[in-house]
């Protein structure tokens, strides 16, 4: 069994950790290779090549930088391809999905690589007689990036590193244990497009030895995704030790659907935001908010065109679902469904019994669908990060809106309607930092902010958009006058007349 090694100072390094974890192929249950819970020590260490790389890569120019850069974005187009197949092979979303989570890599990649006119500052001439001031934007050090499971390649290297190092900073990635690989295999990419040893670092670990970074002298920033209660300690914690932080956390995004919704392309559009990546996605749609009239029409097509899904494995380019990350998972979101007609809530479609001929031992889940599902049901209210729809029905748009509004999360939002007036009420008034206005999936392209509200984000700056180049750099003014020969000689005591 291979056992696969760390990244650090531009190299692969074996860790001495006795600790080591089972990385699966979810398409099959299979064990292709153990993933090394690094040390305390190896986790200290990489800090320091961290720093150490710091003093000089914060003091290359940043067109030099961004070349860099340039040589990424070729060799992910170069290597579209296999980065897509180790996505797919090792977290299980199908083809057209893994290729997106690495097209999402590219995007962000490309939005650094204008980092020169992101990172430009201010300037004003006589802001007092004589005096003349210029904001600069400088990099802070080294930052830790903790990434979960689920887009393997999007997160760390298209959210996270990409602009942390166009802005002359350091990268250490804490990476899932669960899918390493592509992540490494961008960190040889980096390697190879010319970015100096030292400046992108991968670990993979444990909680505890995460830990280090909330605490750690040298690290000035953590960027996290994950779950709401792992967020706010590290929220808590990271800035109690003056440290900036940006975490990005669950959700139980709702969609409300109005009566004018034209009813297939309507279920169409909720099918992919609710089942795609197998529901294991910050920005699926498991909730489904609809008006009386047409619930008994649109359950009935969701039903019907979810049965059409062809279920199998990930990197067969036929596939429309995939499995989920592990068997663990696949047992919690089972649980989750028990609950849910435990709970009362009415089974329309069952997704428990699927088994994919040839590949038995893989972790498939068919789409599940309840209805009638209530406000006191958990199953309608709690993250199930699986392909899970929970269907709530309504009489009017204003009660749709007060149920999705009482929700604790807001990292999304959709509303389908051909009402132009109800359309821009919701946009207006929903809680939700994403709003779709019938598009199901309403993240923007990486020049806007990933921007969740409530329970689904603490800090102060978002990831992507003008958020992530000031979370990666920090405002540095410069005032300053210049004498003529006269005014040399003139020993007068020069003062600033501006003072606030």
């Amino acid at each position: 069994m291979e056992k696969l090694r760390y990244f650090a100072g531009g190299s692969y390094r074996e860790s001495k950790t006795e600790i080591f974890n089972e990385v699966y192929n979810p398409s099959t249950g299979e064990v292709t290779a153990m993933v090394p819970c690094c040390t305390k020590e190896e986790v200290e260490e990489v800090i320091g090549i961290a720093k150490e790389a710091y003093e000089s890569w914060s003091r290359v120019p940043i067109v030099k930088r961004v070349k860099v850069l340039y040589n990424v974005r070729r060799l992910i187009e170069e290597n579209m391809e296999e980065l897509t197949y180790l996505v797919a092979q090792e977290h299980g979303k199908v083809w057209s999905e893994a290729e997106g989570d690495v097209l999402k890599a590219l995007e962000g990649t490309e939005l650094a690589i204008s980092a020169p006119s992101l990172i430009m500052g201010e300037s004003m001439m006589d802001t007092s007689t004589g005096f003349d001031t210029v904001l600069y934007r400088e990099s802070l050090g080294v930052f830790a990036g903790i990434v979960p499971f689920n887009f393997p390649a999007m997160i760390p290297m298209g959210w996270m590193t990409p602009m942390c190092v166009a802005a002359g900073n350091t990268m250490v990635l804490k990476v899932s244990s669960s899918t390493p690989r592509t992540a490494l295999r961008f960190a040889e990419i980096y390697k190879e497009a010319g970015l100096p040893d030292g400046v992108l670092n991968i670990v993979t670990c444990s909680r505890k030895e995460a830990e280090i970074f909330l605490t750690h002298p040298d690290v000035k920033g953590i960027s996290f995704v994950g779950t709401t209660a792992v967020g706010k300690h590290i929220y808590s914690t990271a800035a109690a030790h003056g440290k900036r932080v940006q975490a990005l956390c669950e959700a139980k995004n709702h969609a409300l659907v109005l009566k004018d919704a034209p009813i297939a392309r309507t279920a169409a559009g909720i099918i992919n935001s609710a089942f795609g990546c197998a529901g294991e996605r910050c920005m699926a749609l498991p909730v489904v908010v609809v008006e009386e009239e047409i619930a008994d029409a649109l359950t009935a097509k969701i039903v019907e065109l979810s049965k059409d899904l062809k279920i199998g494995p990930a990197y067969d380019k036929t596939s429309g679902l995939g499995p989920v990350i592990n068997e663990k998972h696949q047992q919690s979101i089972l649980k989750w469904i028990q609950k849910g007609i435990d709970e009362g809530a009415r089974l329309v479609l069952d997704g428990r019994e699927v088994k994919v001929e040839g590949y038995e031992n893989g972790y498939y889940l068919g789409p599940t669908v309840f209805d009638h599902v209530t406000e006191e049901m958990t199953v309608g209210a709690q993250e199930i990060f699986g392909p899970v729809l929970c269907i709530k029905r309504v009489k009017s748009f204003e009660e749709g809106l007060e149920i999705m509004n009482n929700n604790p999360f807001a990292n999304g939002s959709v509303i389908f309607t051909q009402n132009g007036h109800y359309a821009r009420e919701f946009s207006r008034r929903t809680h939700g930092g994403m709003v779709g206005v019938n598009v199901g999936i309403p993240v923007p392209i990486g020049v806007f902010p990933f921007a969740g509200h409530k329970d689904s984000f603490f800090g102060d700056l978002h990831c992507l958009g003008k958020d992530g180049i000031k979370f990666y750099t920090e405002t540095k003014c410069v005032t300053s006058r210049w004498f003529d020969e006269e005014e040399k000689k003139n020993t007068k005591v020069s003062t600033w007349d501006g003072t606030i």
